[in-house]
């Protein structure tokens, strides 16, 4: 069927797609004057209905953790969120008491950097996998702090830099800059690369994509990061097992360490080979999955290292969670 087709009937249903009632959850707390920097990034599969099942009890369910973890006085003090497109997704920050917010590109934002792609690429564009029906949706990206947002900057991907599904969404990269009160100010990226197999397009064109926006993305951290200050880069890379994504992402990733000093790496990575994690199950799980990385980089005038991580969404007694996806956090020494 078309996708235009398509469009034409789920339009109207996302429109009266079920919301959840008034926001509630805490109320916005104060940072803890000794509260240390700890990142926790999450893709949540805040996707629509009827894309996927009504998913508001889920979602609720995330905000209402970080709550608890708030109360015992360990909740992350950033979240960075990836797929938190519906409203449920995007009230998880007020729900888990944070004070500040961010959010990446919206679904009618542009950005001037441009991307040389074969014509052939353009050409090869099909209706019936979504890559000719524009923006659905924003980037699905959030960030939510407990400590200062000083400055906010995005960067959504050139319209013809995605392929399948995902054209749908205005992905990109949000980056902020949060002061952390007596330690000083450090830079947070978010992002959400290309699916693989979820795209529904071989994995001979989704390559063109994802290698097309490892270089924006790394072309916009490098244009708009200061290299004076610490740098996480944090989101769902959607590396996996494809052939070659692996080897894009980290000839580039490689190379935001040299934004800063030079001696960064992959937080969760670094804290399980040092034995510094809870939940190793989880995490290695994570790991072998290859789709969520927490990317750091120590700033020329201020220190950056990662202390230990935890799994703070793993999967339950069951084996069940409450995304697609772990969400792990990492507590990182500043200075």
């Amino acid at each position: 069927m078309n996708r235009t087709l398509i469009a034409a009937m789920l339009l109207p249903l996302l429109a009266w797609a079920p919301r959840a009632g008034g926001a509630g959850g805490l109320p916005p707390q104060p940072a803890h004057p000794n509260e240390p920097l700890s990142v926790l990034t999450y893709n949540v599969h805040g996707l629509p209905w009827p894309i996927v099942e009504p998913r508001g009890a889920e979602l609720a369910e995330i905000g209402q953790r970080l709550a608890q973890l708030r109360m015992a006085g360990r909740q992350p003090s950033v979240v960075v969120l990836q797929e938190a497109f519906t409203a449920e997704a995007a009230r998880i920050g007020a729900e888990g008491g944070y004070r500040f917010a961010a959010t990446g590109p919206s679904a009618g934002e542009r950005d001037a950097a441009a991307v040389r792609l074969d014509p052939s690429f353009a050409a090869g564009a099909r209706a019936d996998k979504g890559e000719t029906e524009g923006k659905w949706e924003g980037s699905g990206l959030r960030v939510f702090s407990d400590f200062p947002i000083l400055s906010v900057r995005r960067m959504a991907f050139p319209p013809e830099a995605c392929a399948g599904f995902d054209c749908l969404a205005n992905k990109g990269a949000l980056l902020v800059t949060i002061e952390v009160p007596g330690k000083g100010a450090v830079q947070v990226a978010a992002t959400h690369l290309n699916s693989h197999a979820a795209s529904g397009v071989p994995d001979a064109r989704s390559i063109v994509a994802y290698r097309a926006q490892v270089a924006l993305l790394d072309g916009f951290l490098r244009r708009a990061a200061d290299p004076a200050r610490p740098l996480i880069v944090a989101g769902d890379f959607n590396v996996g097992v494809a052939p070659g994504r692996w080897q894009a992402l980290a000839g580039r990733a490689s190379g935001w360490e040299s934004i800063g000093d030079g001696r960064g790496g992959e937080a969760l990575r670094a804290c399980v080979a040092a034995g510094r994690v809870d939940r190793s199950g989880d995490a290695a799980f994570i790991i072998r999955r290859a789709r969520d990385f927490e990317f750091f980089a120590p700033g020329k005038a201020e220190g950056l290292a990662p202390d230990h991580a935890s799994v703070v969404f793993g999967r339950g007694p069951d084996g069940r969670a409450l995304s697609d996806h772990l969400g792990f956090s990492v507590t990182y020494r500043m200075g």
